[in-house]
């Protein structure tokens, strides 16, 4: 009898899981017919989608209906810079944990170097006062996606440490082993660098030393994507790009890391992240906050940021795209390698609509890698600015 009623659940369960597949499936290929290709060849291109239906009762309770298409933590895909929300929320405990020492997310902040591998950064020009932070590192994130700010963060939390966090709060599969956009062997982002707060005065508060992690932080098993890579010669090497050594933060993580972050009180206190109405209040500023609006960091000047930069999901990151006025997107994105994915919040005012929606999808038709011939704006843009009506 137990037996027969195991086989019940399992049946139930993959019903369920079906049933929610071809919820997203059957929606999306219903309403666009640019769908339909990539839903016949989901394998091809990687395409994982979490969708959160949102709903509050009288009391403004929120009430939650996840939906998911092929969202499978052992199907990699490359992160690229949506692992760095993650850095800006572990990088605010660990300043409130030193907050006893007089330190806040604004206290100067320099790192030093100790390692040829290692650059020392004692100074920023958007910051309003010339020096480094914490803040205006998050800032810079979360406005633009700076890949500096995220190695410096990178570095203030410590490869061990970062990864130890994760682990701690529950989110599987998660490995955060490498700076970005610096080609630096394995080993070397073991090591972080030594870092100085310094005060008012100039004086030093507090400082740590370089940290090693003694524990190497890998795949167990090898990953490799592609038909070839082209080399710095310009040949193609006709073998996969291996991607065991590098970064993984699987669809679900990301999905609840935001559901965590954007609603606190609906997760129990030991799920809950170690930050205070302040620090939620920082980072739901800088999410939504159009690049253009900041005046610290500045990017006025910067021909290539616009007001939809980093808005994947909606406007297909499209500066012609004229903003909601009713829509505010809390989000992270990220794009490298052929993959392109964000993290999003939405909110509709106007026709009060809530819902949470994380997807990926690799853009390379040629399955080549390194070539720069990636489909970012031939499908991967289109798909991101057309897949939001799962929200409507």
């Amino acid at each position: 009898m137990k037996y027969k009623f195991w086989i019940f659940c399992a049946l139930l369960i993959g019903f369920q899981m079906n049933a929610q597949k071809n919820y997203i499936e059957n929606l999306l290929v219903q309403k666009d017919s640019f769908f339909k290709p990539l839903f016949e060849n989901p394998e091809k291109y990687r395409l994982q989608i979490l969708y959160t239906k949102i709903t509050r009762d009288q009391q403004n309770k929120p009430h939650f209906k996840t939906y998911q298409y092929r969202a499978n933590s052992k199907e990699y895909f490359y992160p690229a810079s949506t692992v760095k929300l993650a850095a800006c929320i572990l990088a605010l405990e660990k300043i409130n944990r030193l907050k006893e020492k007089g330190i806040d997310k604004n206290t100067s902040l320099i790192h030093l170097k100790n390692r040829d591998s290692q650059i020392a950064q004692l100074k920023d020009s958007t910051s309003q006062n010339g020096l480094p932070s914490v803040a205006q590192y998050i800032k810079k994130i979360l406005l633009v996606s700076d890949n500096d700010a995220f190695n410096r963060l990178f570095e203030f939390i410590g490869q061990e440490e970062f990864n130890k966090q994760m682990k701690q709060k529950g989110f599987k599969d998660v490995r955060i082993v490498h700076r970005l956009q610096l080609p630096l062997p394995p080993i070397e982002n073991r090591y972080s660098n030594p870092f100085q707060f310094i005060g008012a005065d100039g004086k030093v508060i507090y400082e740590e030393a370089e940290k090693f992690n003694e524990h190497p932080i890998y795949s167990i098993s090898h990953i490799f994507l592609g038909k070839g890579v082209m080399q710095d010669d310009g040949k193609i090497e006709y073998k996969p790009l291996e991607f065991t050594f590098k970064n993984s933060f699987p669809l679900k993580a990301q999905h609840e890391l935001l559901k965590r972050l954007m609603f606190p009180e609906s997760v129990k206190p030991s799920k809950r992240f170690e930050l205070n109405k302040e620090d939620y209040e920082f980072l739901y500023e800088y999410m939504s906050m159009s690049p253009l609006e900041s005046d610290y960091p500045n990017y006025k000047s910067d021909s290539t940021i616009h007001d939809n930069y980093c808005k994947f999901l909606y406007y297909g990151g499209d500066k012609n795209t004229p903003q909601n006025p009713n829509i505010k997107i809390y989000n992270k994105v990220g794009d490298a390698y052929g993959f392109l994915l964000d993290n999003a919040y939405f909110i509709d005012k106007k026709n009060k609509i809530e819902f949470l929606l994380t997807a990926t999808i690799l853009c390379n038709e040629d399955e080549i890698f390194n070539d720069d011939k990636y489909d970012y704006e031939k499908v991967g843009f289109p798909f991101f600015k057309k897949i939001a009506i799962l929200g409507n």
